[in-house]
């Protein structure tokens, strides 16, 4: 399934109503916590479905989708990556670890990092040092100290 086949299923899935609702929820706007975060209107158990039929897309994509602007192909992404980390060997397990951590910038609200912090950040450092997650909690980017909170 390629990247230009998943963002027109999700506009497809998109309600306006839901997406303009989203938009101010997740505080959206200038100087807000979440500006420029662009919502489509689709919900989270459609966004964990889509994870499921899509699991066997490639990271190269994961990772497009993670980068997208829009907060639902981000978060999709977030589950493909769950997804492949719990089905993942341990060379596996750390490549997802290390790209999450590489590409925290996008990963930019509440709602991305609680669904995922824990099921990657945390379940990778679950048995190893915890020093990473001291040096996220010192961090400026307030995402990165949810991160590491989670």
């Amino acid at each position: 399934m390629s990247v230009k086949k998943i963002r027109k299923k999700l506009k497809e899935i998109g309600n306006e109503e839901k997406a303009k609702k989203h938009q101010s929820f997740f505080k959206t706007g200038p100087g807000e916590y979440g500006e420029g975060d662009i919502f489509v209107g689709v919900i989270v158990p459609e966004l964990r479905r889509l994870a499921k039929e899509y699991k066997t897309i490639g990271i190269n994509e994961i990772k497009q989708l993670l980068k997208s602007k829009i907060h639902e192909e981000r978060l999709l992404s977030l589950f493909l990556l769950i997804h492949r980390y719990s089905k993942g060997d341990e060379p596996e397990k750390k490549r997802i670890y290390e790209l999450y951590l590489k590409n925290t910038k996008f990963i930019n609200n509440w709602d991305l990092v609680d669904s995922s912090a824990g099921q990657i950040a945390g379940a990778f450092l679950f048995d190893k040092s915890k020093n990473p997650l001291y040096d996220l909690v010192k961090s400026e980017n307030l995402w990165e100290r949810r991160i590491s909170i989670i």
